[in-house]
């Protein structure tokens, strides 16, 4: 009682000032904000306990919504560092390609496209086309690989973007023939490779064994135009052909992976501009149509319409990767927001019984119920401003965190996490909520109090009744079912990833090297002497003890990337994915030959075309015919010249680019019959040995010939840094739900303790009748249950509601799933049921005297 006397008193003091009565006696708003404030500052600080648990619950919730906006901003929201990039528009083909040519992607144009588009588009002051690609920095030991980017001269001045020092390249600087013209460092490598040194400028690099010279550096703020993706050096388009004269892929028309931009005139928005390109695109498709294809792959380029799409934040793979997991993630902290100002609400009430007589004595004294509240409300702003300031450094770090995860599949990735003005005022914004959330209830509820009750002795109760408790009750039910939520998603993510883990792809994961073996420094003159080269080396890597088999092939399994031609098979005709292996690479990968036989040294470029086939392309070309010396006819390609094989095997079914996609038709041709024109292949090698094989490789690669640039991985370790979006999505989702388990044990727990002291009298007078420890505790846990069992119930419902929209998300999973969403009903009712069976067993220990005397 003498602390309840204290606070009287205290507030008596501090009221007794005729500022404190506000506008009614002459003070200013402003004035009675700022006793508000310190008033509320005081109060906590005689609480430390209180206010150190609500400020670190709130920097949490506000914390992990923060990181997740601010990565949301950086990959979706925010401008590139350009002047007005509200005027850049991407031209792209409408709807995109994704049936024609060699694509990067399907927004990607060809050069020939851009060099059209450049000559006739009218509603742009400037076109400029780019495309990314690694260079090597240097040679021997000293060579690294430097993220670089081949630009068209009119970039940067389309862009506005200026020099830091030196010059940035110019139209002058892209003309046809230019040779190893000039090169361009961005702010960040030259600080890190040259130390910032302005004596760079005019020094020559040997990049790409060819040296250039460096002509300037960008400004520190410029990092590209690919949001996360930076760069190191920038050549002009016209140096290609000096650097790789070997490449005849970079002027065809079908190979399209060029991104092209440009900056829109004054008075053109980016639907004229487009209706201006739309006009003109049948003669530029036809002045760009590719060589090699049949009359209906023509058709189809000839029907593709040029479009001008807003393109001021750039471009992103992330977007399409990572854009529904970002939203579902933000979804999923708002819910441990929520959890968290519930039980702060909670918190709040209960301190609010603490301090009836102190807001009783306010009133009385002529405080009016406005002005209460805002003094409830001022410790409500200055916990959640404390909150979102801790939740801030929080941010930072949680945001960096993920990045750094996700560097584990690119380790060029680059983001800007820097604060902007979004990003502070959605913090500010979240701060303002949850005060609002958290403080409102407690504020009203405590600003009714009557003084004439409230005064009396012995009314402990007296605004801790039925209405009370039942509004506790109904915050804690909402706390189990948002828990609930979060468990069954937390489920739903970590089943779905171990179903990746597990999930048989139909070849073999352990035990396998895969490398990517360049050969085009020894300047073959023919093919067969690539072919040979390639057998030699294929038969020096057998030679190293442990080795079960090697084999080559054109492609690697689910890494993403895919290579079709048009068939025919019997009376069928579509798309098949195709795959050049060399002999006994079935037998490396642990793929089963279902019918005929493997390649073998037999089948060689002069020897007829044989392929062999998966069960998908039998199915659908073929129907339940045995496959086995059928013939499989490929429509002609520029350099894939129409080709009729025999199929001489049939193989078991496996995943192409990605376990998510469905097994399309898969033909494989032997290496030795591979189209020329390139100089590289995987090479794919199977151990046994339990020792290093990676260093005995790349030593046995170096000894066979050092001119041979070889990179060799773990394909486990390559398969699983294609899974970082669904360990990231399993990691998060199963801290957030234990984050909300933990909010609402301690909520649940917090509330049933609560409502022991407040019924402490009762409880006496029953054992003093008569009840038994058992009784009292039965008692309490049903309240629990109900609880329990309403939160449950509720959690079910929008649980199956939430998870709906994550279904893209899932592999080998509903949304729906019965086993989850009893297995986190399950845990939630355990749980609640300890954490409200502590406070009931203490209270069936409770002395039946002491408590019927206690106030």
């Amino acid at each position: 009682m003498a602390k309840t006397e204290n606070n009287s008193a205290e507030t008596v003091r501090s009221l007794g000032r005729p500022t404190d009565f506000g506008d009614a006696r002459g003070v200013s708003w402003t004035e009675s904000t700022l006793q508000d404030l310190r008033l509320a500052l005081r109060s906590l600080r005689k609480s430390p306990g209180f206010a150190l648990t609500a400020i670190l619950t709130l920097a949490l919730g506000i914390g992990v919504n923060a990181a997740i906006f601010q990565l949301i901003d950086a990959v979706r929201l925010r401008s590139l560092p350009v002047v007005d990039p509200q005027a850049l528009v991407g031209v792209q083909i409408k709807g995109g390609n994704y049936t024609v040519g060699i694509r990067r992607t399907p927004t990607a144009l060809s050069l020939a496209l851009f060099e059209q588009i450049r000559k006739q588009q009218q509603g742009l002051s400037g076109v400029f086309a780019w495309f990314n690609h690694d260079f090597r920095l240097g040679q021997g030991a000293q060579q690294r690989r430097a993220p670089g980017l081949w630009v068209s001269g009119d970039i940067f001045t389309t862009l506005g973007v200026a020099p830091f020092k030196g010059r940035l390249l110019s139209p002058e600087d892209d003309q046809p023939g230019c040779g190893t013209s000039g090169a361009v460092l961005s702010y960040a490598f030259w600080q890190s490779a040259f130390g910032g040194q302005e004596s760079v400028i005019g020094t020559k690099l040997l990049v790409d064994e060819h040296l250039t010279q460096v002509i300037g550096v960008t400004p520190p703020d410029f990092f590209g135009l690919e949001i996360g993706k930076g760069f190191d050096i920038a050549l002009p388009l016209c140096s290609h052909p000096a650097f790789h004269p070997e490449d005849f892929y970079f002027a065809r028309h079908d190979y399209l992976q060029f991104f092209v931009m440009g900056r829109l005139k004054p008075g053109w928005t980016s639907e004229h501009a487009s209706a201006q390109l739309e006009s003109i695109s049948p003669g530029i498709l036809e002045a760009t149509l590719p060589d090699g294809y049949d009359a209906t792959v023509l058709d189809n380029y000839r029907k593709f319409q040029l479009a001008a799409n807003p393109a001021s934040n750039g471009i992103s793979s992330l977007r399409e990767k990572y854009d529904a997991s970002l939203w579902l993630l933000l979804g999923i902290t708002g819910l441990v927001l929520l959890i968290a100002c519930a039980n702060l609400a909670n918190l709040l009430l209960a301190r609010a019984t603490s301090r009836e007589k102190d807001m009783a004595v306010r009133a009385a004294l002529g405080a009016s119920r406005w002005r209460l509240m805002r003094q409830l409300l001022a410790e409500g702003c200055v916990l959640a401003a404390g909150g979102a300031i801790l939740g801030w450094a929080i941010a930072n770090v949680f945001s960096r965190s993920i990045v750094w995860q996700l560097r584990g599949q690119d380790p060029t990735l680059q983001l800007n996490l820097g604060a902007d003005w979004r990003v502070l005022a959605f913090t500010a914004i979240v701060a303002l909520a949850t005060c609002i959330l958290f403080d409102l209830i407690p504020a009203l509820r405590s600003s009714r109090a009557t003084p004439s009750v409230a005064l009396k002795s012995g009314t402990r109760g007296t605004t801790s009744g039925r209405e009370r408790f039942s509004f506790q009750r109904t915050l804690v039910i909402t706390q189990i079912a948002l828990a609930m939520v979060l468990l069954v998603s937390a489920l739903l993510f970590v089943r779905s990833f171990r179903n990746l883990m597990t999930f048989d792809p139909g070849f073999r994961e352990d035990g396998i090297l895969v490398g990517f073996v360049n050969l085009t420094h020894l300047n073959f003159s023919a093919r067969e002497k690539y072919d040979a080269v390639v057998r030699q080396l294929v038969e020096q890597l057998r030679l190293i003890p442990g080795v079960e088999s090697v084999a080559t092939s054109t492609h690697v399994p689910l890494d993403g990337s895919t290579w079709s031609l048009a068939v025919r098979a019997g009376e069928a005709e579509g798309s098949s994915k195709f795959t050049w292996v060399g002999p006994g690479f079935f037998q490396t990968m642990g793929i089963p030959i279902l019918a005929g036989r493997d390649f073998n040294d037999r089948d060689t470029r002069t020897s007829p075309c044989v392929v062999v086939v998966n069960q998908t392309l039998v199915s659908r070309f073929l129907g339940a015919a045995d496959p086995v010396g059928k013939t499989l006819r490929t429509v002609p390609e520029p350099g894939y010249p129409s080709a009729q094989c025999e199929i001489v095997g049939l193989v078991k079914d496996t995943k192409y680019a990605g376990l998510r996609e469905e097994t399309p038709p898969e033909a494989f041709g032997v290496a030795s019959q591979f189209p020329p024109g390139e100089s590289a292949t995987y090479v794919f090698l199977h151990y046994s040995s339990s020792s290093a094989m990676l260093p005995e490789v790349q030593t046995k690669v170096a000894q066979f010939n050092p001119e041979i640039e070889a990179e060799f991985r773990m394909f486990r370790n390559n398969i699983q840094k294609g899974m970082v979006q669904e360990r990231t999505m399993a990691f998060l989702s199963g801290a957030f739900g234990a984050l909300a388990i933990l909010l609402t044990t301690i909520g649940l727990y917090g509330v049933i303790s609560y409502i022991v002291a407040m019924r402490r009298n009762e409880i006496g007078i029953r054992m003093a009748l008569g009840a038994s420890g058992a009784d009292v505790v039965g008692t309490i846990t049903r309240q629990t249950v109900r609880m329990l069992a309403a939160g449950v119930a509720l959690g079910v419902l929008l649980s199956i509601a939430a998870t709906r929209g994550a279904s893209s998300l899932l592999f080998g999973i509903q949304p729906s799933d019965v086993l989850s969403v009893l297995g986190a009903a399950l845990f939630l009712v355990i749980v609640g049921l300890v954490a409200g069976y502590i406070p009931a067993r203490r209270a069936s220990r409770m002395d039946p005297s002491s408590a019927i005397r206690y106030e």
